[in-house]
């Protein structure tokens, strides 16, 4: 069975989950189906925004890197794929996140990180 490809998630940088999933709900109608202190998963109908904290210190920008998650089924093909481009390493898979996702992830040449994941 072919991967296929099903959507790609943004990760928007937060100074505040508590906060800014108050916000989403309260402005945007997106609700929480998933948060801790350092991460948020918010849903309206069929779409997805992720929250992720940062300190906006040097060493952890509140505006650094982007990052993107990108929803597959059949994930196992795709991992091969790119740990024979040399794209991940064979250990960095990861096959039950507690958000119940099998995944793995790797940087472009801008520091944007990229997650390939598939809902277990």
């Amino acid at each position: 069975m072919n991967p296929e490809f099903n959507c790609i998630i943004p990760v928007l940088p937060s100074a505040d989950i508590e906060r800014d999933i108050v916000w989403y709900r309260d402005k945007t109608g997106f609700a929480a189906v998933f948060c801790d202190d350092m991460y948020a998963v918010l849903k309206r109908d069929n779409l997805y925004l992720h929250l992720q904290w940062h300190a906006d210190t040097e060493t952890d920008p509140l505006l650094g890197g982007s990052v993107i998650r990108i929803d597959v089924n059949n994930i196992q093909p795709l991992f091969e794929e790119f740990v024979q481009r040399g794209t991940v390493k064979a250990d960095a898979f990861r096959s039950d996140t507690p958000w119940h996702y099998a995944e793995f992830g790797f940087f472009d040449l801008n520091n944007n990180a990229i997650f390939i994941m598939e809902r277990l």
